[in-house]
């Protein structure tokens, strides 16, 4: 009993010294050092300069008025450059501490300025570094904002050439501006954006107002250059898009920027290029090909004079398939789209011409499982081809009703046995006259459709007693069938359909032919198919069942092993077995007095 009391005072000292391990650990190290620029509680912004040291672990929490958000934004960095991110890192948790949600995670591979948006009251800081012995400095700037105080600036643009500014341009530009424009330009051309005019603060590492440019959809897409003071740079992208973004403190306002952007056709063609798709017909021709016939942009025409030309470095005409003066044909189990180009200049007389009259025919064929595009250029008698490939533009999505309203988009979509799903596979394009025909519907087990596999629909004829085809409905092809499992097992299901693609009006093709048992005609012969695929779909968990499914045995395997080890836990558990030990001694021992105090004693002699 001795002994147990002698381990009740250690046990105390260890559960004391493990709380203050952990204390430290949330706490972090306190040897951080900070430049705070106006922290007075009810301003609206402060910035911030992080002169950092070896091995610290520091953590920062900002707390937000009352119906504002707060934005913060790490215009300069410097981390250690040979760090990890794993060993050096700077992250930012919403809400009052990192247990809160990740909101990114910076270092010095980052190649963005880094921007976050908190929706919790309070933003929390963690900044760790290795233990390196080099400079580290960081500037933060953050401010409160509502979405009434939100300049208004940013936007969407999608011409081949364009120009925007700064908000209020030539004059002052606001404080506390965040602005972003994303420019997207056709498929095949680069970007080329050139600033007429910069007037910001000026700094060496440009922290207070900026502009940034990044290659690609948005601000992660990387970093071409950060800019500020009086310059006048120029840059050019990698693929169709670039992002654009302004950002302002709230001091020293300047004139701000003016920018313009013209689109480059990326692509080296010698004359002229044609691109199929299920909605249009693109036609590129290069400029110098026509000064070679004393021809340029303005002498070109389509059969519709209307439909005319963007121009960049080349010219490029974007024909709808139902439009422009576009003739289809469907004959020999294609479907083919024709345009004529015509290039003729202003003849000396109404008699004669000493220039050659060119024509450019443009034709995309439907072909098997893809478009197939022929170009015919005639000068005079000469007549010249280009070939190339693309595919329709099919998708399969579950809905949740017969009315096909509002498609599933979750993925994995887990169902009830014997739940009716409804399918329905779409064509993208803009000729409205063609109608999608489920031939064959199939399902697997996995994604690669290997044995066993199972019919849905066969050659427009339902294999399944559940299976319910829908009439012809333009660009749609729908059906709806039961849940089921396949035997030994998962509890996944893939769907993929063949589809055929065929002309409304002409009644003699498959597509109107319905159910075909024994077929007429090989549809291989068709040149319009395609094929869609979805899945998984999968079974809920019967959690009434005593026998789970082989997977919802391996998904709780996962969670069981995927639970991080906590030593509090352990720890507590130890301190518990421990108390245990100890009043299971004192009861004992108090039970052994009592039976001392009770002993049979010898009876006196009377």
């Amino acid at each position: 009993m001795e002994v147990v009391r002698s381990l009740l005072p250690l046990a105390l000292l260890i559960a004391t010294c493990f709380a203050e391990f952990n204390s430290t650990e949330d706490e972090g190290n306190s040897n951080c050092k900070a430049s705070l620029g106006g922290a007075n509680m009810g301003e609206t912004h402060n910035a911030m300069i992080l002169q950092l040291n070896p091995s610290e672990n520091c953590t920062w929490t900002i707390e937000r008025p009352e119906n504002k958000s707060t934005r913060i934004i790490f215009s300069h960095i410097q981390l250690d450059p040979d760090g990890s991110c794993e060993s050096e890192n700077i992250k930012v948790f919403d809400g009052t501490s990192t247990n809160g949600p990740l909101l990114g995670k910076i270092c010095s591979q980052n190649d963005y300025v880094p921007v976050f948006e908190s929706s919790s009251s309070t933003l929390t800081l963690q900044i760790i570094t290795d233990s390196a012995i080099i400079e580290r400095t960081v500037f933060i700037f953050y401010y409160f904002f509502s979405d009434i105080s939100i300049p208004n600036c940013g936007g969407y643009l999608d011409a081949l050439e364009g120009s925007f500014s700064s908000p209020n341009y030539p004059g002052s530009h606001p404080e506390l501006a965040y602005c972003v424009w994303h420019i997207q330009v056709d498929e095949g051309y680069k970007i080329k954006l050139s600033f007429k005019d910069i007037f910001l603060e000026i700094d060496d590492h440009c922290r207070f107002d900026f502009i940034a440019v990044y290659d690609g959809p948005s601000t992660n897409s990387g970093l071409i250059g950060q800019v500020c003071g009086l310059v006048t740079p120029t840059f050019e992208s990698s693929s169709d898009s670039l992002t654009v973004v302004l950002s302002t403190d709230y001091a020293n306002s300047y004139r701000g920027f003016s920018a313009s952007y013209t689109s480059i056709y990326a692509e080296d063609i010698n004359t002229t290029s044609l691109i199929c798709s299920s909605d249009k017909m693109r036609v590129i021709i290069n400029k110098s090909y026509l000064e070679t016939f004393n021809y340029n942009e303005n002498n070109l025409q389509l059969k519709d004079p209307t439909c005319r030309p963007k121009l960049s470095n080349v010219v490029e005409f974007s024909i709808p398939l139902d439009g422009c003066g576009t003739i289809k044909k469907a004959e020999d189990h294609s479907i083919t789209y024709t345009n004529i180009i015509t290039l003729t200049g202003s003849p000396a007389s109404e008699v004669i011409t000493r220039q050659k009259q060119l024509q450019i025919i443009v034709k995309c064929e439907m072909e098997h499982n893809s478009t197939v595009e022929i170009m015919y250029i005639t000068e005079d008698d000469v007549i010249q081809s280009q070939i190339a490939l693309g595919k329709y533009n099919t998708s399969m999505a579950l809905f949740e009703s017969n009315s096909f309203e509002k498609p599933l988009l979750e993925s994995p979509y887990f169902v009830d046995l014997n739940q009716t799903l409804f399918v329905q596979v779409s064509l993208h394009t803009s000729d409205p006259n063609l109608v999608v025909f489920l031939d064959t519907c199939e399902a697997s087990p996995t994604s690669v459709f290997a044995s066993p596999t199972y019919d849905l629909i066969r050659s427009g004829c339902s294999r399944d007693e559940t299976c319910k085809v829908y009439p012809l409905s333009g660009h749609y092809g729908r059906f709806q069938f039961n849940a089921f499992k396949f035997l030994r097992s998962l509890s996944s299901v893939y769907l993929q359909c063949k589809v055929l693609v065929c002309d409304s009006s002409d009644h003699q093709y498959r597509c109107n032919q319905g159910c075909v048992s024994r077929r007429k005609r090989d549809i291989s012969s068709y040149k319009w198919k395609t094929d869609s695929i979805i899945g998984p779909i999968r079974l809920k968990r019967d959690r009434s069942a005593n026998g789970n499914s082989g997977f919802q045995q391996q998904t709780h395997a996962e969670e069981t092993q995927n639970q991080p080890f906590n030593s509090l836990h352990l720890f507590s558990f130890m301190v518990l077995a421990l108390n245990v030990v100890i009043v299971a001694t004192i009861i004992v021992r108090h039970f052994v007095n009592q039976q001392t105090d009770y002993k049979y004693q010898k009876l006196q002699d009377y």
